[in-house]
């Protein structure tokens, strides 16, 4: 079946690689339209969502502004995503790392970490919401990682902004059900991405793999499948949950 998320309308943050653009991907794929929100204007990416939006028979419309920029990402979504009539789903996929020892982290780089992956997506989501809330069956998906509970050395801010991520889940799936809309997130263990090969030493990577059960890093396909279910008539019991995709680890 490749028609899940028909006549859907989704909103995805960080979409122009990694997780985001396989999600957008496999959510065109599966008919919903899209607005596919970007830290840069890139020709590359919107060749690439011009090419997806025409094969798919599904609008596709690029949206650019940095989650560190509060007051851009404010313009730009009252000017250009709130416009649409509907939205029915919101996934907040982007974010931003920072690797450093706890006694070498600069306050200021733990505030900056914070207001890019939790304090600017939580207004975004309150600007969303409003919207969201004339869905039939609204679908939050929050992007965590597996660090928020296993405390990994040297992630501090990153992990402490993720774990803030999942309580915030929880929270707004407890106050949205009353209007059918479901808010889960998801947890990816170490994953193929440019970030994690940017951010991740070799030899820290060795030994991650070797502690995944599987034997493997997850692939970006690995996660938006859970993000194409979680945002699908396939899960509409299910909300305030965190779902680990992690191989086991």
């Amino acid at each position: 079946m490749t028609d899940l998320l028909d006549s859907k309308t989704a909103i995805i943050t960080g979409s122009n690689r990694g997780i985001g653009k396989k999600i957008l991907e496999e959510f065109a794929i599966n008919k919903s339209n899209i607005v596919a929100c970007s830290r840069i204007k890139d020709k590359n990416f919107e060749k690439f969502i011009d090419d997806l939006s025409k094969k798919h028979n599904v609008k596709i419309e690029p949206v650019y502004f940095d989650f560190e920029n509060r007051d851009e990402m404010i313009k730009q979504t009252k000017e250009k995503i709130l416009i649409n009539d509907k939205i029915d789903i919101l996934v907040n996929n982007a974010s931003a790392i920072d690797t450093s020892l706890f006694e070498m982290t600069k306050i200021s780089n733990i505030k900056k970490i914070f207001d890019i992956n939790f304090f600017n997506q939580v207004e975004f989501t309150q600007l969303i919401v409003k919207k969201l809330k004339r869905s039939s069956s609204g679908s939050i998906i929050n992007m965590s990682s597996t660090s928020a509970r296993d405390g990994n050395a040297g992630r501090l801010s990153y992990a402490t902004s993720k774990a803030a991520i999942e309580t915030f889940t929880k929270v707004l799936a407890n106050e949205l059900a009353k209007y059918n809309i479901r808010v889960n997130s998801i947890s990816p263990g170490p994953t193929n991405t440019r970030m994690m090969n940017e951010n991740t030493p070799v030899k820290l990577a060795e030994s991650l793999k070797e502690n995944i059960p599987m034997k493997r890093f997850g692939e970006v396909q690995d996660i938006a499948n859970v993000a194409l279910f979680l945002s699908s008539e396939m899960s509409t019991y299910i909300t305030g949950q965190n779902l680990r995709v992690s191989g086991g680890m």
